[in-house]
């Protein structure tokens, strides 16, 4: 009897643990039903999934914008460039005075530079229409912000170069006795200036559009 009452006060003292049925012949444990509020988790990730997906693509149409309107004013710039040029009225019989970007090499590198850059930002419309139509996909937007990195620079090393020579036209070197042009060829200097101010906004925007696909990059992860 003492053994008895051993063993039934050691049962109820002893945890009750419940094991998993297993199916006969299959050896396969039942599976547990998911928690309650599981379809309230999956249902608010979604929803997550869905706002993020939204802001993401209103910032993939601001960057079609900005993409288009860097390389209308990149493309500006290197035309204007191109077709600046200027001739004096008087001339000798040996001599006549012109202006032209061609006399330069540094403005020469400007119109290719800028019909460079204004080349790529058309061709990378597409990439921007695809970030739009899927807002969460990070490959194409990788692709832009490498890309535009590069032609970023390019850009300012242009415009920086050329902002330097069109400097010189207009005020001169003293100690290299280097006479200011645009007295005489003020129209010419006139279209350069404009070019180079164009090509640096082109500059600014791809560095905005650069900062917007980084930002849009670390909320993805």
């Amino acid at each position: 009897m003492d053994i008895e009452k051993a063993g039934s006060r050691r049962e109820e003292e002893e945890p009750i643990v419940q094991k998993p049925k297993l199916d006969k012949g299959k050896g396969k444990a039942h599976v547990f039903a998911p928690p309650m509020n599981y379809s309230r988790i999956m249902e608010k990730h979604k929803q997550e999934k869905v706002n993020m997906a939204g802001w993401k693509r209103g910032v993939a149409i601001f960057d079609f914008v900005l993409r288009l309107i860097a390389a209308i004013t990149a493309m500006a710039a290197a035309a204007k460039m191109a077709t600046t040029e200027e001739t004096l009225p008087f001339f000798t019989q040996f001599l006549q005075f012109s202006a032209d970007y061609t006399d330069l090499p540094t403005l020469s590198s400007f119109v290719i530079v800028n019909s460079i850059v204004g080349g790529y930002l058309t061709l990378s419309l597409p990439f921007s229409i695809v970030c739009i139509i899927r807002p969460l996909a990070v490959p194409p937007r990788l692709f832009l912000i490498l890309c535009d990195t590069a032609m970023m620079g390019l850009t300012m090393m242009a415009a920086s170069a050329s902002a330097a020579i069109v400097y010189l036209a207009h005020n001169g070197n003293s100690s290299s006795n280097w006479l200011p042009v645009c007295q005489q060829f003020g129209d010419f200097c006139q279209g350069t200036s404009g070019a180079v101010v164009a090509s640096f906004i082109a500059a600014a925007l791809l560095m905005f559009l650069v900062v917007l696909s980084a930002f849009a990059l670390k909320r993805s992860t």
